[in-house]
């Protein structure tokens, strides 16, 4: 099989997917605006990321693992994500999603929609309950910026021949190291520091920037 040509790689929340999936979780503990309020704050840069994560989780307490079948069944994909996907798997690309969001949903809608690697905060469980903490390292803006070059290196793919594509604050760091930067469905701030901003919230867009 030969080596991946170059390689993408989305955020996963309002990004890959049209959902904050923390404000889906919140939901399930009655907690749902008070977390949006926090996530749009972190979003828009105003506080530092992995502390505004660690109050959010801290909000899920007690929520049982059983809530995240509801917050799977809730899932949007953002439109044109299945066609970009497919571009980029037809021109010899590779897809990474690196996110701020959580392995216990990303493992199921990440491979469902073709992705090829993909990273994620974990959440704390004990006795069936979320405990409220993050479980080992937080995937910040540098833990972003740090997978996309480790992809990259891992297939021998120039820096030059990768796409960083994102919404949010914590995306900056990641657009900034890829050979181009695209803010998608994203704050002002990441708007004005990307290479290039996606307009209509449709990924196809994207398709005809692909190498």
């Amino acid at each position: 099989m030969p080596a991946p040509r170059f390689l993408v790689v989305l955020d996963a929340d309002s990004t890959l997917i049209r959902n904050e999936v923390i404000e889906l979780l919140a939901d399930e503990a009655g907690r749902g605006a008070e977390v949006a309020a926090a996530t749009e704050a972190a979003m828009r840069g105003e506080v530092d990321f992995a502390a505004s994560l660690r109050s959010r989780v801290a909000a899920l307490e007690g929520v049982p693992v059983s809530a995240f079948a509801r917050v799977l069944a809730r899932i949007e994909p953002t439109p044109g994500v299945r066609e970009l996907l497919s571009a980029v798997h037809d021109r010899g690309g590779r897809v990474g999603v690196v996110s701020g969001g959580f392995h216990e949903i990303l493992d199921t809608i990440a491979p469902a929609l073709g992705v090829d690697v993909w990273r994620a905060n974990r959440l704390g469980v004990r006795d069936g309950s979320l405990t409220g903490l993050v479980d080992g390292e937080i995937v910040d803006a540098a833990a972003k910026a740090a997978s996309l070059r480790e992809w990259a290196a891992a297939d021998g793919i120039p820096i030059s021949r990768t796409i960083a594509i994102g919404d949010g604050a914590n995306d900056v760091k990641m657009m900034d190291a890829a050979g181009l930067g695209l803010a998608f469905n994203a704050k002002p701030t990441v708007r004005a520091q990307a290479d290039l901003v996606v307009g209509p919230v449709d990924l196809r867009e994207v398709i005809a920037l692909l190498p």
